[in-house]
């Protein structure tokens, strides 16, 4: 397991930490179930880690991946009625169940049901997987194996064939810590024999710019890691295990014209509409509001990474939701998230990740509950597609809250920006009321595209 999906599963020792996604896909009717039921048996046999659980090793080495016995791909899929109310909100809170329940870790962690019958005749798939198995653009990666671009089901002409399953031995624990220690001492040697003559010439010509670098080094490492003591919000300080979802839209090409006409980019305006929306919540309860604790996942992910797979890292900094002009508060959170994208602590994530999976769990968890929010940005599908004969009318994701107020995730579908909204009901009990300030801070953000918000 990589330290960062071991960072992931050791903090959920507290369960407000959990690391579960929930996706929510809309179907204009109800799909082939046995034409989805195929596509996800083929996932499951390019991507071994949806036939895997995860084992505890012994320290320091991280968990490891081991093929779960009697894998059985109907425990993961099932196929109910629609619920009452039969429409979105019935399909929202069988969402919020599902974010707020755990998996059975002694079979691979990923679930998806089809809800058919809604009231409009359409249908929706639930899909549930923890954050272990894959980020958001490799969950994307996925989707569109499930995926066809006409109603007309694509051929899959060669089925991938089931992977070979080994059986786990008593002393496989022991073998995967001996390699882990020795892959690191013989990553230290190497780095040391590599890095050394380098560091010594460098050190002599330029003495000056070698020790600027390293302090930088060391600068930024500690703003990755730093403790946070306290919540930056007065307001949101409550954490507990009760989640609220809700959903909203904003039209793509808006939102964009708006990041532009402000000199910032797509992400930041999305971060400045979800800023907004805090400021006014805070307003309406008549609390201060300057800086606010940001955790922000950086994708990491390269043209070699295969499919599937956690290649994020996860930045914590300050956001200007205190500031009321929208252009503006784009502008700063621009030059922020800039600083943060270029830090040079992001090529070492592994190596910080393993150091902190070191650190006692209460310590990580003190530190995630201050953040005050989560912001993820996910570039989704450009295109119309369907699933099972079924046009996809949108999709939804809800990234975990892990220790924040409230996540929000952005999903491209096409033409729209579809955002998730994962609350923790102890920092925000009014969730209608959290919802429409939400709403309204991304109108004050849209206002700035013009004429660009009605082709």
């Amino acid at each position: 397991m990589r330290n960062t999906d071991a960072f992931t599963w050791s903090m959920e020792s507290d369960p407000r930490l959990r690391s579960t996604v929930v996706t929510v896909i809309l179907l204009d009717r109800s799909p082939d179930w046995d034409l989805i039921r195929e596509r996800f048996d083929i996932v499951s046999r390019e991507l071994p880690m949806f036939r895997q659980r995860v084992v505890e090793t012994l320290p320091p080495a991280p968990p490891r991946w081991e093929w779960a016995p009697d894998f059985d791909l109907d425990f993961h899929m099932r196929r109910v009625s629609a619920p009452q109310p039969g429409n979105l909100d019935g399909v929202l809170e069988m969402a919020r169940l599902a974010a707020m329940d755990d998996f059975d870790r002694a079979r691979p962690m990923w679930e998806a049901t089809l809800i058919d019958g809604l009231d409009d005749g359409g249908a929706a798939v639930l899909c549930k997987f923890h954050h272990a198995l894959t980020d958001g653009v490799g969950g994307v990666q996925i989707a569109m194996t499930l995926f066809d671009l006409t109603e007309e089901p694509r051929t899959i002409d060669a089925v991938p064939d089931e992977p070979l399953v080994t059986t786990a031995q008593p002393l496989d624990g022991y073998r995967d810590a001996v390699r882990y220690d020795a892959g690191l001492v013989g990553r230290a040697v190497t780095e040391t024999v590599r890095g050394v003559p380098k560091l010594v010439f460098n050190t002599i010509r330029r003495p000056l710019q070698t020790a600027t670098a390293a302090g930088e080094l060391a600068a930024s490492i500690y703003r990755t890691v730093r403790p946070v003591s306290s919540p930056g919000s007065a307001l949101m300080t409550e954490r507990t295990l009760v989640r609220r979802l809700g959903v909203h839209q904003v039209p793509l090409a808006a939102l964009r014209e708006a990041a532009h006409r402000s000199g910032g980019s797509l992400n930041d305006a999305f971060v400045a509409g979800v800023a907004g929306g805090l400021r006014r919540y805070h307003e309406k309860h008549g609390a201060p509001i300057g800086d606010l604790h940001l955790t922000m996942p950086i994708n990491m992910r390269t043209a070699d990474d295969s499919m599937g797979g956690n290649r994020i890292g996860l930045m914590r900094f300050d956001i200007p939701a205190g500031v009321a002009d929208p252009a503006q508060r784009i502008s700063e959170i621009r030059e922020r998230t800039g600083k943060v994208r270029t830090e040079k602590s992001l090529p070492y994530t592994q190596l910080i990740a393993g150091a902190l999976n070191l650190m006692p769990r209460w310590y990580i968890g003190s530190v995630l509950r201050h953040v005050d929010f989560l912001c993820s940005d996910v570039p989704g599908v450009p295109v119309q597609v369907f699933l099972g004969g079924a046009k996809v009318l949108m999709q939804y994701a809800f990234g975990p809250t892990i220790g924040s107020a409230v996540n929000v995730t952005l999903l491209t579908y096409v033409d729209t920006c579809a955002l998730g909204i994962d609350v923790d009901t102890g920092a925000i009990p009014d969730f209608d009321q959290f919802v429409d300030c939400l709403v309204a801070g991304f109108d004050e953000i849209l206002a700035l595209a013009g004429d660009a918000q009605h082709p």
